[in-house]
C-alpha cells in the first residue's frame, strides 16, 4: 500500500518554462554547467548547481548552498515562479526518440521509503546524499523528482490519457538531447481522489532514479524531527514522477578500461575465450544504443567487447542454480573477468574502470577506444525491469551502474515546497 498527493507546485510563469528547465545537477560538470548557464542566464542550473557559479569556493561550502536559496526567492520575487493556488497532480509527458513517456507528477510519502513500500536497488554514496541532504535543506524544497515505478495499470493509464485529451499543455520544454517534455496539472478532485485510492491498491513502488534525493528527503524529516519535533505533514513529501513499467526504457550501462595490465590486448582476449564463448561480430549499427546478440540468447550472460577496432560477442551460459544477483550480466563480467584477470575489485572507485550511460550511441564507446583514451570498451544488455523490481523485493542491491532508465527528466518545470 502507497499513498501519493497532490501539491501547490512552484513552477515557471507562462512563457518562461523553455528558458528555465534544465538538465538534473548530476549529469553535468560545474564546467559544464557554468557552459550552459552562460548561453542561458536562467537556466535552473543557477539554483541547482550553484557550485557553478562560485568557482573558486567548495562545492560544498555554505555559500554554495545559500546562493542557491537566494537565487531561488529571487526568481520567485520576481515572477519567473509562481505557485499553484490549489494543489494539483500534473501528467508529465516526454517525447523523445521516436517514443512517449508519460508519468504523473506528485508527492510520494518518505515514511513509505524508510518501512519498505518504496525499494531500493542501489547504494547510495554518503559525499552525494549529503551534499543534496543540505541542498534540501537549504532550499526548504524538493527540487528534482525522484522517478518511481509500478506494475502496469490499465485505470492509471487511462486516467492519464483523458487528462491530456483535447487540451493543451500547461508547460512544455525543448530538452538540448531533442526531447519535449510536457506538463499538464489534474485538478479534478474526483480524479485526484481516484488516483489516491488507486495507489492505495498498489504494495510498493520503485525507485529507477533519484536514490539519493530520496534518501536526502528522508535526512530531512530525521533532521528537523530530532528533540521529538514535530515537522509540517509536507516535509514528510518528496517530489516524485511515477511511471508504468512499461512507461520507461532500460538501456545497459557500458564499461570502459583505461589499460589492460597485466594483460596485452590479446591475452585478454584470450583469457575471456577460456571461460567464454567469443566470435567476431562483424559490423555493428553505430548508431544503436545496444548491440542485438548474434549468438547468445536468453539462456546466456551476453556482453559485446570492443578490442582494437574488433566488436567481439562474448557468451557465458547461465547457471541455473544462481538466480539471485550473482546471475546479472554485470555481475557475472564482474566477477569472472574484471576480478580475476584485471584486478578490479571496487567497480565503485578503481579509476581503471570507467562508465558511460546507456542512451549513447555504439559509436560513442568506438571513438572514446579508438582516440587512445580507453583500451577496451564491453557493451551491456539491458536488464528488465521485472529483475529490478525482482531485486528490490528481496532486498538486494545491485552493482553499480547496472541500469540506466529512460526517460530522464527535466529540473525546475516542479518544484515542491516543504512548508
Amino acid at each position: 500500500m502507497v499513498h501519493v498527493y497532490p501539491f501547490q507546485a512552484v513552477r515557471p510563469a507562462p512563457g518562461k518554462a523553455e528558458e528555465i528547465a534544465a538538465v538534473p545537477y548530476d549529469v553535468v560538470s560545474a564546467e559544464e554547467a557554468r557552459e550552459i548557464i552562460e548561453k542561458n542566464p536562467l537556466s535552473f542550473l543557477r539554483i541547482s548547481r550553484a557550485d557553478a557559479l562560485l568557482p573558486d569556493k567548495d562545492p560544498y561550502s555554505a555559500e554554495v548552498y545559500k546562493l542557491s536559496r537566494d537565487i531561488f526567492d529571487e526568481y520567485c520575487n520576481s515572477g519567473l515562479f509562481v505557485q499553484d493556488e490549489t494543489a494539483a497532480m500534473y501528467v508529465y509527458r516526454v517525447h523523445d526518440a521516436g517514443r512517449t513517456y508519460t508519468g504523473i507528477a506528485c508527492c510520494a510519502d518518505t515514511r513509505e521509503y524508510e518501512s519498505g513500500e518504496i525499494r531500493r536497488h542501489e547504494l547510495t554514496r554518503y559525499d552525494k546524499e549529503e551534499d543534496r541532504t543540505r541542498h534540501i535543506d537549504a532550499m526548504n524544497a524538493n527540487t528534482g523528482p525522484v522517478v518511481l515505478l509500478h506494475g502496469s495499470h490499465a485505470e492509471i493509464k487511462a486516467i492519464l490519457k483523458k487528462s491530456t485529451e483535447n487540451r493543451e499543455p500547461d508547460m512544455v520544454a525543448h530538452a538540448a538531447n531533442g526531447s519535449v517534455h510536457e506538463i499538464f496539472a489534474i485538478r479534478d478532485e474526483a480524479v485526484l481522489t481516484r488516483l489516491h485510492e488507486i495507489f492505495v491498491s498498489i504494495p510498493a513502488l520503485y525507485i529507477a532514479d533519484g536514490h539519493h534525493r530520496c534518501k536526502s528527503a528522508v535526512n530531512i524529516v530525521e533532521k528537523r524531527s530530532e528533540g521529538g519535533v514535530k515537522v509540517p505533514e509536507e516535509t514528510h513529501h518528496v517530489l516524485s514522477v511515477i511511471f508504468a513499467e512499461d512507461e520507461v526504457k532500460v538501456h545497459g550501462y557500458s564499461r570502459l578500461l583505461t589499460d589492460l595490465a597485466p594483460l596485452t590486448p590479446d591475452n585478454f582476449l584470450k583469457k575471456i575465450s577460456d571461460i567464454a564463448h567469443v566470435t567476431p561480430y562483424g559490423d555493428a549499427d553505430r548508431s544503436q544504443f545496444t548491440l542485438t546478440p548474434k549468438i547468445g540468447g536468453e539462456g546466456d550472460h551476453v556482453f559485446h567487447l570492443y578490442l582494437k577496432g574488433k566488436w567481439y560477442e562474448c557468451v557465458i551460459p547461465r547457471n541455473p542454480k544462481i538466480t539471485d544477483i550473482r546471475a546479472l550480466d554485470v555481475s557475472v563480467l564482474q566477477e569472472q573477468i574484471l576480478i580475476p584477470f584485471l584486478g578490479i575489485t571496487d567497480p565503485r572507485g578503481d579509476p581503471r574502470l570507467q562508465y558511460l550511460g546507456g542512451a549513447r550511441p555504439v559509436r560513442d564507446l568506438m571513438i572514446k577506444v579508438d582516440s587512445g583514451e580507453y583500451a577496451a570498451a564491453i557493451a551491456m544488455q539491458p536488464v528488465d525491469v521485472r529483475t529490478v523490481f525482482s531485486i528490490a523485493d528481496a532486498g538486494g542491491i545491485m552493482p553499480p551502474k547496472s541500469t540506466w532508465f529512460e526517460p530522464k527528466l527535466l529540473s525546475g518545470l516542479l518544484v515542491h515546497l516543504l512548508e
